[in-house]
């Protein structure tokens, strides 16, 4: 039960167990969010009132994740992990029941959302348990030399499910099933049951740890949408204890923390409102845009992958670089998506931006990082996180509100603030 998980090499059946439970978190709600604004449509719902579906969601994990990672460390990691799941499995039923009603004209489209809503409330409150308890028993049955290695590969799950829920969301659409239609719903029922799986998987497979190792904890988790890429920050905070506390405006990181602040609100605008402008841009049917929209969603996710995993480690750019290389990428691209008319003109245009946001991101978390000394590193990537979060909290219902205003709104207005905050950063940012 002790024997470390070696991530390298030989894979342990926990540690396998334990990235499908990081991968599927990530993949569910990225892959209802992909088909969210096709269902609003299809349901006569206020765009607007998609974006807030989700921005609720984000607000509650950004609250929840640190109470649950605290109670992680006090209370045993196997029950937070089940209690994550268990979130999860619930509130993407809700989800799925409460559309279903809506598409076959039960409840209203407002009633239907207002109850979808409720789902998201618990995915919020209660799904951020699972991954800082993931992290923590990961930690605790490794080296570590091996720790930072397996909570990186951890860490990915989330970038992998961000490419993986919107690329299979098209194809789990149903059909009628027992004289119910349920259409678009589809992707919230089955994500539901894998959830389910998942959790027996846990329960019987996983050893029981009433007693949490000592000098190991988790760390709060930035919320799973699309184009959030895992930043690496929460590795940081799990392998470092808080012995100096940093706040937001310590002049050491103030400026990392105003541009990763203004960098993840652009992200979030964009790629909350790029669902909606595949379904106008390209005139079709909320049901036909599933999988376009599917296209331009995993060809952002992936391009952003693409940086960090392959281009990142070859280019070797200090953070200072790696943040105005991304600014500049991430601008073209914003203002491209903007204009673009067609699909491969979308998808293509994304993928810049994505790629764009796929420098900023680590670059970000590396100039806080080296900003400061050993004994602040676990403060840092805690405020990383949290700013990494935040930026899905209000983002998406800003991106969405613009977007109702002028199509082109959110990718221009993202576009004109990368621009402003790349002068702030060549002025203020130092080389570290």
């Amino acid at each position: 039960m002790k024997a470390a998980l070696k991530p390298a090499g030989g894979v342990e059946r926990d540690f396998i167990l334990l990235f499908v439970v990081m991968l599927t978190i990530a993949a569910g709600n990225t892959a209802l969010q992909s088909v969210l604004p096709a269902l609003g449509r299809s349901l006569h719902v206020p765009d607007s009132a998609v974006a807030a579906a989700f921005s609720v969601s984000a607000l509650l994990w950004v609250i929840s994740a640190p109470f649950w990672a605290n109670r992680s460390d006090r209370h045993g990691r196997r029950a937070m992990i089940l209690l994550g799941l268990g979130g999860f499995t619930v509130s993407l039923l809700l989800c799925g029941i409460a559309l279903t009603a809506g598409i076959n004209g039960w409840i209203g489209g407002v009633t239907a959302f207002v109850a979808f809503i409720f789902g998201r409330l618990l995915y919020g409150t209660f799904g951020s348990a699972a991954p800082p308890a993931v992290q923590a028993l990961v930690a605790g049955r490794t080296t570590r030399e091996e720790r930072t290695r397996a909570l990186t590969l951890l860490g990915s799950a989330f970038g992998l499910g961000t490419i993986l829920g919107p690329a299979i969301a098209p194809y789990m659409t149903l059909g009628h099933v027992g004289g119910i239609e349920i259409g678009l719903a589809g992707p919230a029922f089955f994500a539901a049951i894998f959830g389910a799986c998942i959790f027996a998987a846990v329960h019987r497979v996983l050893p029981d740890d009433l007693v949490p190792q000592p000098g190991t904890h988790g760390a709060a988790i930035a919320y799973p949408s699309v184009g959030g890429q895992s930043s690496g920050a929460s590795v940081t905070a799990a392998t470092h204890e808080v012995s100096e506390a940093v706040g937001y405006t310590d002049p050491r990181v103030r400026s990392w923390m105003i541009m990763g602040l203004i960098m993840g609100h652009a992200q979030a605008m964009t790629g909350q409102a790029v669902g909606f402008l595949v379904i106008d841009r390209l005139h079709v049917a909320p049901i036909e845009a599933l999988q376009p929209t599917g296209l331009v969603l995993m060809m952002g996710a992936g391009s952003a992958l693409l940086v960090q995993w392959g281009m990142i480690p070859v280019l070797k750019l200090d953070p200072r670089r790696l943040v105005l290389v991304g600014l500049v990428l991430a601008a073209i691209g914003c203002a491209l998506t903007g204009i673009a008319t067609s699909l491969y003109g979308i998808a293509l245009a994304y993928a810049l931006a994505s790629a764009g946001f796929g420098f900023t991101r680590p670059g970000f978390t590396a100039g806080s990082s080296l900003a400061v000394g050993p004994e602040a590193q676990g403060s840092v990537a805690g405020k990383v996180t949290s700013v990494n979060g935040a930026s899905f909290v209000l983002g998406p219902s800003i991106g969405v509100g613009l977007y109702e205003a002028q199509h082109s709104l959110p990718y221009l207005v993202a576009a004109a603030a990368l621009v402003i905050v790349f002068f702030y950063g060549w002025k203020t940012l130092k080389a570290v």
